[in-house]
C-alpha cells in the first residue's frame, strides 16, 4: 500500500533531481567563463539539423523496418523461431541501412 505513493515520489524527485543538477552545472561553468573573461555566447552553438543527420536515421529506420519484414518472412516460411529471427535482421538491415548512409554522404561531400 506505501509503495504505491512511493514509487510516483521517487521518479518525481529523480527527475526533479537531474534537472536540479543539468541547471546548476550550466550555471556554475557560464559563471566561471565570465570570471575568466570569455563571453559564453561564443560556445553556444545553435542547433542545425544537417541533412546527413535526416539521411542517416531516415535510412536506420527504413532498415529496420525492411528487417522486421524480412523477419517475420523467416518466421512463418523458416523453422528459425520468433525473437531470433526479428531482432537479428532488424540489426542486420539497420546496420546496412546506417553503412548506405555514410556511403552517400562520403559520396557528396566527395562531390561538394
Amino acid at each position: 500500500m506505501a509503495s504505491d505513493i512511493l514509487v510516483p515520489l521517487v521518479v518525481f524527485a529523480a527527475i526533479f533531481g537531474v534537472v536540479y543538477v543539468f541547471i546548476s552545472a550550466r550555471n556554475r561553468e557560464r559563471m566561471a567563463m565570465i570570471e575568466k573573461g570569455v563571453d559564453p555566447k561564443d560556445f553556444i552553438t545553435r542547433n542545425k539539423i544537417s541533412i546527413y543527420a535526416i539521411l542517416k536515421w531516415a535510412l536506420l529506420l527504413v532498415g529496420v523496418g525492411f528487417g522486421l519484414f524480412i523477419g517475420s518472412l523467416l518466421e512463418a516460411y523458416s523453422e528459425i523461431s520468433e525473437e531470433p529471427a526479428y531482432i537479428a535482421s532488424a540489426l542486420f538491415f539497420g546496420g546496412v541501412g546506417l553503412t548506405a548512409a555514410f556511403f552517400i554522404q562520403k559520396k557528396a561531400e566527395v562531390n561538394k
